[in-house]
């Protein structure tokens, strides 16, 4: 059943003013029962309820019907009117259509025992082809409008329920689609880094140790081999950095602010990395320490990163599944190596059902190993050990 184009509010009001109308031109033409014997201020009284009724008749439904139904009583005894009879049954159907599940069964049983109970009685004194008569005629006033609001009803709640089903569909086609959209981005962002950041670090740092041998035979500043090697090491460099925010853009997923870590994933940010995690631990009674042996010095930009992204995630892992405590990290800065080491709390079995649960183990692995550094991580006294050693010099494994 299509929906009413006009307001609600409206469509009441409009159909009182329609019931008043019909039933004030019934009366004036005296179309109503025994219109000789009754007065007309007899039979304008149960029609002006009925119509305030109807202006009810969405919002308060049980009080509608009830006080319908006395006015439909008292207008029998003052004349019935056609009006008011129409404007009676469609107070019944409202009640259906909008009251509740229970209003339904009330108005079925009622509606049965007065067809019968008429009927009873018209039989026993009139006759049985009068009772069937009356039988007809009080089930077409009682039951048909509460026949009709509940087939109503029940196609309304069937096609709300489907679209509620279709917008369920639509919603999970959508997370669907951006899964895949979000796979595929990181899938790009890690063949991006194996085929293009490998070699622009080949190229820093060549030029970097060519810089060193040219200093070391005392070349001048402004010699021509300077300045290009000067030159290819600031372009590979700055490429890097380029191919580092494109990296951040393919695996953002587009559903809020990009990640801040992209303009400079390098072991400077590690102090407001733990910030972070300070600000995040505190309600769940965790704090971090930050112990660092050794000069940094220049860090080659591909073990910057991947020394920041194990820090991130070893963080991010304890904020996740670590017992309350001090979680330590530790940043051993040697002439030929950088290590790392993250201690926290353990709770045995914490998280290890989760769907991606030792996914950043894995990842962490895989950044140590394609520098041709070393990962491990596990329990070790009561704490979750994470250990990580980066060659400072940014070399590959296997790797042209």
């Amino acid at each position: 059943m299509p929906r009413p184009s006009l307001p609600p509010h409206l469509l009441d009001r409009l159909i009182a003013l329609c019931g008043l109308v019909g039933g004030a031109v019934l009366i004036a033409f005296g179309v109503y029962d025994r219109a000789d014997r009754v007065p007309l201020w007899a039979v304008l009284p149960p029609m002006l309820v009925m119509a305030g009724l109807e202006l009810v008749r969405r919002t308060r439904p049980v009080l509608a019907v009830s006080v319908g139904g006395l006015a439909f009583v008292a207008s029998l005894f003052a004349g019935s009117l056609l009006a008011t009879l129409i404007m009676y049954t469609d107070l019944l159907y409202a009640a259906v259509i909008y009251g509740n599940r229970r209003m339904s069964r009330v108005l079925h049983l009622t509606g049965g025992s007065t067809v019968l109970v008429l009927a009873t009685l018209t039989a026993i004194y009139q006759g049985t082809s009068a009772g069937l008569l009356v039988a007809v005629v009080s089930s077409l006033v009682f039951l048909a409008p509460v026949w009709t609001g509940d087939v109503v009803r029940k196609h309304r709640q069937e096609a709300e329920a489907e679209r509620l089903r279709a917008e369920q569909t639509a919603l999970l086609s959508e997370m669907d689609r951006r899964g895949a959209v979000v796979a595929e981005r990181a899938r790009m962002a890690r063949e991006l880094h194996d085929v293009v950041a490998n070699h622009l670090s080949a190229i820093a740092i060549h030029a970097t140790g060519a810089q060193s041998v040219a200093r070391r035979r005392r070349l001048a500043a402004d010699d021509p081999l300077v300045e290009v090697l000067a030159v290819i090491r600031e372009n590979s460099v700055q490429g890097l950095a380029e191919m580092r925010r494109m990296i951040g853009l393919l695996r953002d997923s587009g559903g809020g602010e990009a990640d801040e870590s992209y303009a400079a994933p390098d072991l400077a940010a590690v102090d407001a990395l733990l910030a972070k995690a300070r600000a995040a631990g505190h309600a769940v009674g965790l704090d971090f320490e930050l112990t660092e042996q050794g000069e940094r010095g220049d860090v080659p930009v591909p073990v910057g990163l991947a020394a920041y992204r194990i820090v991130q995630e070893s963080l991010t892992n304890a904020l996740k599944h670590a017992g309350p405590g001090l979680v330590s990290l530790r940043l051993e800065f040697g002439p030929a190596e950088l290590a790392i080491a993250v201690d926290s709390p353990y709770r045995g079995g914490a998280g290890r059902a989760l769907p991606g649960a030792r996914a950043g183990l894995v990842g962490m692995a895989e950044r140590a190993g394609l520098l041709g550094g070393s990962f491990e991580a596990g329990p070790r006294d009561g704490y979750w050990s994470v250990r990580a050693v980066l060659p400072r010099d940014g070399r590959t494994e296997g790797r042209e």
